[in-house]
């Protein structure tokens, strides 16, 4: 990635953001063969303007994968745009539409993509809850607080539908559950379609799924989805964490897949830690003396999770067809 010329005080601190990048132990994606892709949510990306340090440590960040879901992304794309400047002419980026309401937040949702790994297969459209006919009308008995965002990509001769969200907050835990159990019914009934433009599906998101074990997560998983194994246990390198959020305690974000094809993921998966700790937010941010709070407007308060995906299915995909006619 080419920063061009930046202040000592930057390039001390993408140095030390580089270290903290090597520890996450990504491995390099390989053309035709493998991909790296994450879930991250920048918050209030594009509400809290971005110092010129935080814009080069996202795009630093965004810049080890080859395909990135985005939420929080918000209405003014200003910020955004700054970050492109520093992926490169090779990356590319598609986004949603955002919500005027409270409950939308004015949220987009975003996926970032170098294209020399990834392309865009043509579809990107929003989810939708399903309607019923009252009168002479269409209308949705439960709607999404952010509508989930669904686009279709290749990499290497692996096509694949992947959606991202960001779930609803709120206290009630119950309305949450049911959110995301709409979309599992949606995800099921879809898919279930000869029509679907590919059963290979990956999601991605803040989901606010504090535990796996709770109900919002189980409601999410009720028919089919699966967490990587890579990713079951969180990891950043050898070290084992609880969750992706700063204070690593809660599993909000999730990578989750239909397994449709066996071993589809390598073994590298985990967290990417910017943060480490409170005492290390200066070696980023010399002489700003940020607190927590103030740093997760800079970066985020929650750390990208990631997963290496293997993209040569060939074999796979020519001994199904070979056990399908019986011989």
């Amino acid at each position: 990635m080419h920063h061009g010329t930046v202040t000592p005080d930057i390039a001390a601190g993408l140095l030390a953001l580089k270290e903290r990048i090597k520890a996450a132990k990504i491995p390099s994606s390989k053309i035709d063969e493998t991909a790296n892709i994450a879930v991250w949510n920048i918050r209030e990306f594009g509400k809290v303007r971005r110092t010129e340090p935080a814009i080069h440590y996202i795009a630093e960040i965004i810049g080890q994968f080859d395909l990135v879901a985005l939420v929080e992304l918000r209405d003014n794309l200003e910020d955004l745009g700054r970050v492109m400047k520093y992926l490169g002419d090779t990356w590319r980026v598609v986004y949603s539409d955002w919500m005027e309401d409270n409950g939308g937040n004015h949220e987009r949702t975003a996926f970032l993509f170098d294209r020399r790994a990834v392309t865009h297969n043509g579809l990107a459209a929003e989810v939708n809850g399903t309607r019923v006919k009252e009168g002479k009308e269409w209308v949705t008995q439960q709607s999404f607080w952010r509508a989930p965002y669904m686009c279709s990509f290749r990499s290497g001769n692996f096509d694949f539908l992947t959606i991202a969200m960001h779930a609803r907050w709120g206290d009630s835990t119950e309305a949450r559950a049911a959110e995301l159990q709409m979309l599992s019914d949606w995800i099921d009934t879809r898919f279930a379609s000869k029509f679907v433009d590919d059963h290979d599906l990956i999601v991605m998101g803040d989901f606010n799924t504090p535990k796996l074990t709770d109900k919002m997560f189980k409601a999410l998983v009720s028919h089919g989805l699966q967490i990587p194994k890579p990713l079951v246990n969180l990891t950043v390198g050898d070290r084992v964490i609880g969750g992706s959020n700063l204070g690593e305690d809660a599993r909000y974000d999730q990578i989750l897949h239909l397994p449709t094809v066996p071993e589809n993921f390598t073994n590298a998966g985990g967290v990417l830690d910017f943060y480490i700790d409170d005492k290390h937010i200066d070696e980023l941010f010399p002489g700003k003396k940020y607190t927590r709070d103030k740093f997760t407007y800079q970066m985020s308060d929650h750390m990208p999770v990631w997963i290496q995906i293997k993209t040569d299915i060939e074999s796979f995909r020519l001994n199904q067809i070979i056990q399908d006619s019986g011989n």
